[in-house]
């Protein structure tokens, strides 16, 4: 019985070493020493507006619908090592999704629907706040601002939707957060994360004559949205 015993915890114990030798082992130990490194990224995003209203005289209750389809984003990755634990990224890349506005206030269903599909040139700047390694995953918070160029805004458009034009500005600027996880692979690392993004202006561009049912009623309109991002390096 005690050879028994003794059997068992001897075995234990090889299998607990076993299991402890192999949390030990690192991948691309030296991935994070150079100062400089690239990458890219694809992902997806489901972009909306925030609308924010003013008082007009055309409506009391002026209601904008967005319903925003799931788009995707892509794009390349230079990383400065500015600390153990801080880096500074350059993300340049593009963004595409679709975005249906319904002017809840017209009634007419056709002359109150506008479609804004919508392709940006994104290139932000990034700061990644890292915790320290721990075996082959390092937890991330992400912080940084935008330049976004609108290739679909139609805003050197003459038509406006008095003649079935939504427009958008052309130049717009964001801010963004997010929250992810490296892991480091045999051969590279994978860095999934989950990033809100914000505009800072006002995107909408105004109708060319007034009243307008479709702008005047409309303070503010910004993009909001979520992004998937998934990352190699």
């Amino acid at each position: 019985m005690h050879k028994k015993i003794f059997l068992f915890s001897f075995l234990l114990l090889v299998i607990q070493n076993s299991f402890a030798q192999k949390e030990k082992v690192l991948n691309l130990p030296n991935f994070d020493k150079p100062l400089f490194h690239y990458g890219f990224y694809l992902g997806l995003n489901k972009n909306d507006f925030k609308v924010a209203y003013k008082p007009t005289t055309i409506t009391t209750n002026p209601e904008v619908e967005v319903e925003a389809s799931v788009g995707f984003n892509v794009g390349l990755i230079a990383d400065l090592r500015l600390h153990n634990n801080i880096n500074l990224r350059f993300e340049p890349g593009l963004i595409s999704n679709t975005k249906t506005l319904r002017f809840k206030h017209i009634a007419n269903e056709n002359e109150g629907t506008r479609e804004a599909g919508n392709t940006y040139l994104h290139v932000p700047l990034i700061f990644k706040f890292s915790t320290n390694r721990l075996n082959n995953v390092r937890p991330y918070v992400l912080s940084g601002i935008s330049y976004d160029y609108n290739f679909s805004s139609n805003e050197g458009n003459q038509d406006d939707n008095f003649s079935g034009e939504f427009r958008q500005k052309s130049s717009n600027f964001m801010y963004e957060l997010g929250i992810g996880m490296d892991f480091y692979l045999p051969y590279f690392k994978f860095s999934p994360s989950i990033r809100g993004i914000f505009a800072i202006n006002n995107e909408l561009k105004y109708d060319n004559r007034s009243p307008s049912a479709w702008t005047d009623p409309i303070d503010f309109m910004g993009t909001r949205g979520i992004f998937i991002h998934l990352a190699f390096e």
